[in-house]
């Protein structure tokens, strides 16, 4: 699903997701997942399995890819509160290793590139995970749930982001690793994507800078 990489002269910008394409780590989205869990437990008064056979019925019913953020939205929840939740119960500290290759790869892009990281998650965790892989200060701006309480995908905040970095879309690099989330919004309206799955995919990226 994924194009192939643009001609680097005609790239202006790269734009990252974070969790799940700057690094890999199962244990952490776990304690995203029971974070939610616990929450949508306490809005419908329920168990803990009864919670989350819920926030999977309602990921499976959504079209955008399943967001765990849009799921906690149809159960009730508000986004807000629900990253209060994940600011106190997740722990990137005790889990994450740095990966000395990733900084090396965002400190060579950067080199001929404006990097930009948009995501998801909010900005006090997106701050620890970044400390933790040794790549905070190597990105011109950051995008976070925080700046608008809109998750992905939307494809208004895409145009509101290449608006912020002045860039057209056929000089922004998206990359991420769902496509549906990170990717199809971007690719819909002319900008360049970039499924990673793996650090060995994203890594490939290394060839933008020669």
């Amino acid at each position: 699903m994924t194009s192939p990489l643009p001609r680097p002269e005609s790239l202006k910008a790269i734009v990252f997701d974070l969790d799940g394409t700057l690094y890999r780590d199962d244990r952490l989205g776990e304690e995203v997942s029971q974070s939610a869990i616990r929450y949508v437990a306490s809005l419908r008064q329920v168990g803990m399995a009864e919670a989350e056979a819920m926030l999977l019925r309602a990921r499976s019913k959504s079209g955008d890819g399943g967001t765990l953020s849009r799921a906690v939205v149809a159960l009730g929840g508000n986004l807000p509160e629900m990253h209060r939740r994940f600011a106190l119960d997740i722990h990137p500290e005790e889990l994450l290793k740095k990966d000395e290759r990733v900084p090396k790869l965002l400190k060579l892009l950067a080199t001929r590139f404006q990097l930009y990281l948009y995501t998801n998650n909010n900005r006090d965790l997106s701050g620890r995970i970044m400390a933790q892989l040794g790549v905070t200060g190597l990105f011109r701006d950051i995008f976070t749930i925080e700046d608008y309480w809109l998750p992905k995908p939307d494809p208004k905040l895409i145009t509101d982001i290449l608006t912020k970095i002045d860039a057209k879309p056929a000089e922004a690099l998206f990359v991420g690793d769902r496509y549906e989330v990170d990717l199809s919004v971007p690719k819909s309206i002319g900008c360049p994507v970039f499924e990673t799955k793996t650090v060995e995919e994203l890594l490939t990226l290394e060839r933008l800078a020669h």
